[in-house]
C-alpha cells in the first residue's frame, strides 16, 4: 500500500534531528584567546564564554558558544586574551593619596615617622572616600576585579567599592593608639562588629576584622578580634612577620616570634590571611598549614622596603594557600597585579637559584585562583568555569610589545602591563569597555585626588 504524498513529507521530516533552541546569554565574548586557569588548565584558542546576568554559563569553542547560546550582545574579542580578573589579596585602597609620599625608607621607619604621623593629620571619611574612588579607577583599569583591605572608616570604603561595582573582602582595622575612627581598640572593635552586621550578605561585599599587627596590639585585643570573628563567622586579616624588626620585637616582648605568639594566644583560626609572611620558620610554615591560615604575598613592596623575600616555594610545599598582593600603594607604589606578577616570578626565581622555581602559570594561579582561594572564595571566582561569577577581564595583545606571542601564559607574567586590559567585568557587569570606565568620571576622581593631595602636602608640610 502507498502512502499519501502529504502523509510521506511528514514522516521523512519527523526523521530530521530537530535543533534545540538556543539558550538565551546577556554576553558572549567570542574569537579571543581563553585562559580559564581551572583544574584542567584549558587554554582555548579560539575560545568563547557565554555569561547570563552575573554568572558564566558556558566556555568553550567560538562554534558550540555560537550553536548553543543567543547573546543580547556578542562581543568579538580576537587578538585579545580572555581570563579571570585579577585577586588582590592585601592593599590597603585609600593610601593611594600617599603615593610617593615617602620613598627608599625601611618599614618601621617609613610608618612611625612619616605614614603614621600623615594619617594622624589627614585621615577623614572624605579622605577615604576619595582615595578609595582613586584606587579603584587604577583597579578597574588594570584588570583587578577582587581586592582585599586593610583600612579606616571601612564603611566607607564599602560604599565606594560597591558603587564601583568592584569585589571586595574589607577589613576594618584595629590599631593600640588613638586613629582617625577609634580612639581605642575597644571602639575599633565595636565599629567593627557594626560593619560586619551593616554588610553581611551583600553580593559584593565581604566584611573582615583586620588587627593591624601582633606588634601594635595587645593581647588582650587580639584574643577580642578572635572572638568577634568566630561569632560572626567573618574573615580576618593582619600583617605577619613582615621584616626583621617584628621578628626581634616578638622576641624582646614575648620571648618568641610573631607567628608562635600568635598561636600561643589562641588567634590563629579559620578564615584568617596573613600578609606577608617573609620572616617565618619551616615550623611555623607548617603551623599555618595546619591552622589553614593563607598568605598574601607582596613582592614588590617587600623589596622595596627591603624587608626580605617570603619563602613561597616552602609556602605552597606545606600546603599553605598563597595568594598575591600588591601592598598599598604607599609602598609599592601601585596597584598593577600584572607588575606584581611578574616580580613574583622573578623574585622567586633569583632567590632560588633555579629559573624554573616560579613559572608563568604558577604566577598566574597566585593573582587569580590561588587567591581566590586564600580569600575563601574559590566556589565564585579565580577561574573562568560554568556557574562562577562573570569576573572577567580581556587583555589586548596587539601591541608591538606584545607581538609576537607564541604562548599566552608567558605574555600575561612576563610581558603584559595593567593598560594593556581592554574590558573589566564583575559580577556581569562590564565596569570597563576599550579602556573607557563606565563606573566612575574619570576626570572628577583625578581631580578630587589632587585636591586631596594639596591637603596632604599642607598637612606633612611636604614641598610640591
Amino acid at each position: 500500500m502507498r502512502l499519501p504524498v502529504a502523509a510521506f513529507l511528514i514522516a521523512a521530516v519527523s526523521l530530521i534531528p530537530t535543533q534545540p533552541p538556543r539558550r538565551p546569554a546577556s554576553i558572549i565574548l567570542t574569537g579571543g584567546v581563553v585562559v580559564t586557569m581551572d583544574a584542567e588548565g584549558r587554554v582555548l584558542n579560539p575560545g568563547a564564554v557565554a555569561i547570563a546576568g552575573r554568572d558564566i554559563v558556558a566556555v568553550d569553542t567560538p562554534e558550540a558558544i555560537a550553536a548553543a547560546y543567543e547573546g543580547s550582545e556578542t562581543i568579538n574579542v580576537a587578538g585579545q586574551v580572555v581570563m579571570p580578573g585579577l585577586i588582590n589579596t592585601h592593599t590597603h585602597a585609600p593610601m593611594v593619596l600617599y603615593r610617593g609620599l615617602a620613598d627608599d625608607l625601611a618599614l618601621m621607619e617609613w610608618l612611625q615617622k612619616y605614614i603614621f604621623p600623615a594619617e594622624a593629620k589627614t585621615v577623614t571619611p572624605e579622605f577615604v572616600r576619595a582615595g578609595t574612588r582613586l584606587a579603584a579607577l587604577e583597579m578597574i583599569e588594570s584588570g583587578t576585579t577582587s581586592y582585599a583591605d586593610m583600612y579606616y572608616f571601612e564603611e566607607e570604603i564599602a560604599t565606594v567599592t560597591k558603587a564601583a561595582g568592584l569585589r571586595g573582602v574589607l577589613g576594618q582595622t584595629i590599631i593600640q593608639f588613638p586613629v582617625a575612627d577609634a580612639k581605642t581598640p575597644a571602639e575599633a572593635i565595636a565599629r567593627a562588629e557594626r560593619f560586619i552586621r551593616q554588610w553581611s550578605g551583600d553580593e559584593l561585599i565581604l566584611p573582615a576584622l583586620a588587627p593591624h599587627a601582633m606588634y601594635t596590639l595587645d593581647m588582650a585585643t587580639l584574643k577580642a578580634v578572635r572572638a568577634v570573628a568566630d561569632r560572626h563567622h567573618a574573615p580576618v586579616m593582619i600583617h605577619l612577620a613582615e621584616t626583621r624588626d617584628e621578628v626581634q620585637t616578638a622576641r624582646q616582648r614575648h620571648k618568641t616570634t610573631p607567628a608562635q605568639y600568635l598561636e600561643s594566644i589562641g588567634f590563629w583560626g579559620p578564615r584568617t590571611l596573613a600578609a606577608h609572611g617573609v620572616w617565618v620558620t619551616p615550623a611555623e610554615i607548617r603551623m599555618l598549614a595546619r591552622r589553614h591560615v593563607s598568605v598574601s604575598h607582596n613582592p614588590e613592596s617587600n623589596m622595596k622596603l627591603s624587608s626580605g623575600t617570603a619563602p613561597v616555594l616552602a609556602m605552597q610545599r606545606a600546603g599553605v594557600v598563597v595568594g598575591l598582593g600588591t601592598d598599598g600603594a604607599a609602598s609599592n607604589n601601585d596597584l598593577d597585579m600584572f607588575e606584581a606578577m611578574r616580580q613574583t616570578a622573578l623574585l622567586q626565581k633569583h632567590a632560588s637559584g633555579d629559573p624554573r622555581a616560579m613559572p608563568a602559570r604558577a604566577a598566574l594561579e597566585l593573582a587569580t585562583i590561588n587567591g581566590a582561594r586564600a580569600l575563601g572564595l574559590e566556589r565564585e571566582i579565580g577561574s573562568l568555569e560554568p556557574g562562577k561569577r562573570a569576573d572577567v577581564i580581556t587583555v589586548s595583545m596587539a601591541t608591538a610589545r606584545q607581538t609576537p606571542m607564541y604562548d599566552p601564559l608567558s605574555h600575561l607574567v612576563y610581558v603584559t602591563r595593567g593598560d594593556d586590559v581592554q574590558m573589566t567585568m564583575v559580577n556581569g557587569r562590564v565596569l570597563m569597555r576599550d579602556r573607557k570606565v563606565a563606573v566612575l568620571d574619570r576626570a572628577a576622581v583625578i581631580a578630587e585626588a589632587h585636591a586631596m593631595a594639596a591637603m596632604v602636602r599642607q598637612a606633612v608640610g611636604k614641598r610640591p
